[in-house]
């Protein structure tokens, strides 16, 4: 592929970020306010117009229901209009509520199936109203003891459950299942992998499809091989991009792995169906500056993804055909050891937006204004320390 080429797939590369990245979040121990960070939703999806502004490819912004509930959501649908961006996918709260404490989708007792049940159509209304097409389900679903639930009873619920909310689904709307091999339940998981996710959306239909988070697989999985296999089968239909070092951590994109998100760039940049996965963030920045992590995010994607497609394919495929194992490798790392750098800024300037947009939020002074205007100081000695 050649550079014009390759310019053009990234002018096409759109990136979601989430309105709860630009909060304060913490671990289960603390949490430390960032000065500025965003209180609201009104904040939240300002900051993610910020970022759009910056980056030229992060035009929508995902939400979470009850986090970003408001009164008046074509009212919310406007005012993210003016902020330059779209209200992405909805995303339903399964997790926060006490009746919840042995499921949702998932629970023995019928009346808590159908309040998840209530909560999961209220958000497709939603969706309906601010002019989103994906619905984002992610379920805390699970057992903590051999003994506690039948298990076979709970997949039973569980497809029961996503049988319903499918129906509701109007046309043109996708359901996106999310899959956690642990975590909160530590025995047992209802949806903790890709194939049990994958298997749910082919009863399903067509219209629900698996999304990957990276993070969400235990250590040494290989995340690109499961993506060329949904991809084959139709059944890929996004990412919540994050990095880990060992479990969920919810890190920068890129930070700790940057050849394992090159790797599954690879596998989109060349599989069926590639263009319509959507490319979602959903990271935790728990020490750092929410704005600038977001689009260090976004650029270490941009990055991978130029990477994967400079892979000269020719030579790799007639290296794998003459069954040459070091020179197809090569090729690979041929591709991700290329300085993509001038590529992107040539692709950014073509956007209209800075060459580097991390540098360009914090030598413009947005953090202190908008800790200024959201009344929280010091953001200056935050930034000298960072």
């Amino acid at each position: 592929m050649d550079e014009n080429d390759v310019l053009e797939r990234l002018r096409r590369l759109e990136i979601e970020t989430p309105s709860w990245g630009y909060g304060n979040s913490g671990t289960r121990f603390h949490v430390f306010p960032w000065p500025g960070a965003a209180r609201d939703v009104r904040e939240r999806i300002a900051d993610a117009g910020l970022v759009q502004r910056l980056t030229g490819c992060c035009p929508s912004v995902a939400i979470h229901i009850p986090w970003d509930a408001v009164d008046d959501y074509a009212e919310l649908r406007r005012y993210a209009e003016e902020q330059g961006v779209r209200i992405g996918a909805v995303n339903p709260n399964l997790f926060g509520d006490d009746a919840y404490r042995l499921g949702s989708l998932c629970h023995p007792d019928a009346a808590v199936r159908a309040q998840a049940l209530r909560h999961c159509r209220d958000c497709v209304e939603i969706a309906q109203e601010v002019g989103s097409s994906a619905i984002s389900l992610w379920l805390a679903d699970g057992t903590n003891y051999p003994g506690q639930d039948d298990l076979r009873d709970r997949h039973a619920r569980l497809v029961g459950g996503l049988e319903e909310l499918y129906s509701a689904l109007p046309d043109g709307m996708r359901l996106l299942v999310e899959y956690k091999f642990f975590e909160p339940a530590f025995y047992s998981t209802d949806l903790p992998d890709w194939g049990t996710a994958a298997l749910v959306c082919r009863r399903l239909g067509p219209h629900a499809q698996v999304l990957v988070d990276t993070g969400h697989h235990p250590q040494g999985t290989n995340i690109e091989q499961i993506v060329a296999v949904l991809l084959a089968e139709g059944l890929l239909g996004g990412f919540h991009f994050n990095n880990r070092k060992y479990a969920d951590d919810d890190l920068i994109v890129g930070a700790i792995d940057p050849f394992e998100l090159f790797r599954i760039m690879r596998e989109i940049a060349t599989g069926p169906g590639a263009e319509t996965v959507a490319f979602m963030i959903d990271q935790s920045h728990n020490v750092e500056g929410k704005i600038d992590a977001m689009i260090q995010s976004v650029m270490n994607i941009q990055t991978a993804y130029a990477k994967a497609l400079l892979v000269d394919s020719q030579r790799l495929a007639a290296a794998q055909q003459d069954g040459d194992v070091l020179g197809a490798h090569r090729v690979m790392l041929e591709a991700f050891e290329t300085d993509v750098r001038p590529l992107l800024s040539r692709l950014r300037e073509s956007l209209g937006v800075d060459p580097d947009p991390v540098e360009a939020f914090r030598r413009d002074g947005y953090a202190a204004r908008l800790a200024r205007e959201r009344g929280t100081a010091s953001v200056e000695s935050a930034y000298e320390r960072a």
